[in-house]
């Protein structure tokens, strides 16, 4: 799977822009806020129908314009003239096309391009609070199973439905008895959310685990456990029972406060070094380790599941590792194709031993585009 070309409009400092890269290293560099992280942030719209950085699409539209455009070619397996076409307009519905054909539903979308992003906010799947270890997890296997996405879409219906009968019931608007209908629902929809949450966190352990013994020459030891707030024991698999379990546990705290305490949407993840909590104890370059052990191991279970790698989008991370970390890095992913933004392009010749496209951004423009073997 890589990317052909890329065509913008109106999208962030690009009045147009039409880029053609090559399917391994293509090397985005120039000066601080010229746009190259725009390029990047365009290529993982097309893979989740979302930006990395914001959730307002009108954010994505050059300033003094009412609409965007961003469109990607790229080949596959199966297929080499595949498309993927986004517009926007602040007066208009987004739209998005597959292969030129607009599909109805966003999980659509999903596997279509998959693609990897690895950026200095990924520390906060360490650093900050559960939700942003959930929106790891969940963007992951969104890409590798549109089912889970819509079981995603459907429990977040169920679960604000029921927090608002949660809220009319302590009003004494509604009858205690109807909860058990959406105590099904919530149970039935969720456990499948959970049980895939379950199964991907040990394959990526599996995974990860290797890689951080290789990085740190075996001088540490890298855990991943899947937190449930239902209290779900190591081996069992009958989630929906346990779960039901725990909302009648919590029924009446929950009428009290008028949200639901358990489920999916309270779960987390306890990433540990030796032993010890890497949120609380883990140094910076630790941290870093951590994540990338998670991005390799993220781009190896996509390939075990589809058969091809997905798109490695590197943004503004090189310069945050280490010569060691940088170069162990650089052999780990030259069988993909990878989009790398940076200050001087210099810095990742050496490693770098097949065809690279060096694109130079200055002002929203492309002003030199090189596609040679530089290393």
């Amino acid at each position: 799977m890589y990317i052909d070309r890329m065509l913008l409009k109106n999208y962030r400092n690009y009045s147009f822009l039409e880029a053609s890269f090559n399917n391994g290293f293509n090397i985005i560099y120039g000066n601080n806020a010229q746009g190259k992280t725009n390029i990047l942030e365009a290529i993982y719209l097309c893979t989740t129908g979302r930006s990395h950085r914001t959730n307002k699409d009108n954010e994505l539209v050059k300033y003094g314009e009412d609409k965007y455009f961003v469109k990607v070619l790229f080949s596959k397996e199966e297929r080499n003239d595949n498309s993927i076409e986004i517009n926007y307009s602040k007066k208009e519905k987004k739209s998005i096309l597959i292969n030129e054909i607009a599909i109805k539903k966003i999980g659509n979308l999903m596997g279509q391009l998959n693609s990897v992003m690895f950026s200095p906010e990924d520390l906060q799947i360490i650093k900050e609070g559960p939700s942003e270890r959930r929106r790891f997890i969940d963007i992951a296997l969104s890409q590798l199973k549109p089912s889970y996405f819509y079981n995603l879409q459907q429990y977040l219906r169920i679960l604000n439905q029921r927090n608002y009968l949660l809220k009319e019931i302590y009003l004494r608007k509604e009858s205690i008895t109807t909860l058990d209908v959406w105590n099904q629902s919530l149970a039935e929809t969720g456990s499948k959310i959970i049980a895939e949450r379950i199964k991907f966190i040990k394959c990526l352990y599996k995974i990860a685990e290797k890689y951080h013994k290789n990085i740190t020459n075996e001088k540490e030891k890298l855990e991943i456990k899947y937190i449930s707030s239902i209290r779900i024991d190591p081996g069992r698999d009958d989630i929906k029972n346990i779960f039901l379990k725990r909302l009648e546990e919590e029924k009446s705290k929950e009428i009290q406060k008028g949200t639901t305490l358990v489920g999916p949407q309270r779960d987390d993840l306890d990433i540990l070094i030796n032993g010890t909590s890497l949120k609380q104890y883990g140094s910076q370059g630790q941290q870093r380790t951590a994540i990338l052990s998670l991005k390799l191991s993220e781009l190896e279970i996509v390939k075990e599941s589809s058969g091809e790698y997905p798109i490695l989008l590197l943004d503004d991370v090189m310069s945050e590792l280490d010569s060691k970390r940088r170069e162990y890095l650089i052999e780990n992913i030259k069988n993909i194709q990878t989009f790398i933004t940076c200050t001087d392009k210099n810095e990742f010749i050496k490693g770098i031993d097949k065809e690279t496209c060096f694109i130079k951004i200055e002002n929203g423009k492309i002003v030199n585009n090189i596609n040679e073997n530089e290393g």
